[in-house]
């Protein structure tokens, strides 16, 4: 169940300077329901961070899923590549290493303007960990980031007493002071496709999803307390509709 608990973010919140937004409105929230192929989500999303630079489109945060695949970021090593012919690989120029997309994994593509937030890149990826925090709050998970590695993380006690797994994963890029890439969250995904790759470089943790925690919960479910976390941290947000060929 949803914990219905109005979110407390503390001192991450990243909103928009006042007076600085030459395109007045909210943050544009787009939801597709049906998986999105890899390539064709990067050129919109680069299209769209461009439209921002310029002001000429509004902010705008994207939820889809994708096809199974891996990725690769900018610091991805050959060797943690394990299955090369499991899945599609597309290189990225995210930072980070490998990691996996695939159905039940809730993918969040940010396109905000850094230049009329903050160009403190540490305090915004700090943000984007406080946005999956408050998010599995809702689900009374307990979540936590690490000062040593990107990401979002859960005690697993039952495994060992330093056992922690990874839930959710921060990959960003910036381009004229516009962000984009973003979050990938497990919510019911199937873990054994990650057995492909090393997650983000990271050999000694494994990865969850809410639904390995317990949790039977659906995409749907989780977009509700992701979008409300999401405008206490960046401020609202309005629905925008997806085209069909997107």
């Amino acid at each position: 169940m949803v914990n219905a608990t109005r979110l407390t973010v503390g001192p991450h919140a990243f909103p928009k300077r006042p007076g600085s937004d030459p395109v007045a409105g909210p943050v544009a929230w787009r939801v597709s329901d049906a998986p999105v192929d890899y390539q064709a989500a990067i050129a919109w999303m680069e299209a769209r961070a461009e439209a921002i630079a310029r002001g000429a489109a509004p902010e705008c945060v994207w939820l889809l899923e994708h096809p199974p695949l891996y990725t690769a970021g900018t610091s991805a090593r050959p060797e943690d590549l394990v299955a090369p012919d499991r899945f599609p690989v597309h290189a990225t120029g995210r930072g980070g290493q490998y990691t996996y997309h695939g159905p039940g994994q809730r993918v969040a593509y940010v396109m905000l303007d850094l230049d009329r937030r903050s160009r403190d890149l540490r305090a915004y990826v700090a943000s984007l960990e406080a946005w999956l925090i408050a998010t599995l709050a809702s689900f009374n998970v307990r979540a936590e980031r690490r000062e040593d590695r990107v990401g979002v993380w859960v005690r697993r006690p039952e495994k060992g007493p330093e056992v922690e797994d990874k839930i959710a994963a921060i990959g960003i890029r910036v381009r004229r002071w516009v962000s984009f890439h973003g979050i990938s969250l497990n919510v019911e995904p199937d873990l054994a496709h990650f057995d492909g790759i090393v997650p983000c470089g990271v050999r000694r943790h494994g990865v969850t999803s809410l639904v390995d925690l317990g949790l039977p919960v659906s995409l749907a479910e989780v977009d509700m307390p992701l979008r409300a976390a999401f405008e206490e941290i960046f401020g609202v947000t309005a629905i925008e509709e997806v085209a069909n060929a997107v």
